[in-house]
């Protein structure tokens, strides 16, 4: 017998939401969960972090650059955000996109966070390093220690 029950939402009063987005198969998984628990409508935030070097996010694959080249990494940080407030227009949100630069990952988010005041900020758990790591994953973590927004960590499916 098939339940004919609509899927559970996560109830919530609205507000912006951040969207954590490093250009991966999970963070875009974490937007679409997002947009399917939340109300639609909502203004949604894709930030991805970026930061000379250790660029810090997954580069499309047609895409080469040379990292020490920061305007380079800067241009393909802002195309990644991009993507992210795409993939959110697409699961329902009215989403804008930024870019920041800032070492470790972590204090980029935080400080758009407080920048902006989300009612919620959203990771996909990549869940790796140590037994908070494989729970939530690092930048997660640190975000978690570093600020009082609530946090919706959505793990990989299956």
């Amino acid at each position: 017998m098939e339940d004919a029950r609509a899927p559970e939402t996560v109830e919530d009063g609205g507000g912006t939401v951040l969207l954590a987005y490093d250009g991966s198969e999970l963070a875009a998984f974490a937007i679409a969960e997002a947009g399917r628990q939340l109300s639609p409508g909502r203004e949604a935030l894709a930030v991805c972090v970026w930061q000379p070097v250790d660029v810090g996010f997954v580069l499309p694959k047609d895409l080469h650059l040379n990292a020490a080249e920061a305007t380079q990494v800067r241009k393909a940080a802002e195309e990644t955000a991009a993507r992210g407030a795409a993939l959110a227009e697409a699961a329902g949100f009215a989403a804008r996109s930024t870019a920041v630069e800032a070492a470790p990952t972590w204090k980029g988010i935080v400080s758009v966070a407080e920048a902006n005041h989300p009612a919620l900020i959203v990771f996909g758990s990549h869940c790796r390093g140590g037994l908070s790591g494989r729970l939530y994953g690092s930048v997660t973590t640190d975000v978690m220690k570093h600020c009082t927004f609530s946090i919706l960590v959505v793990h990989p499916p299956g």
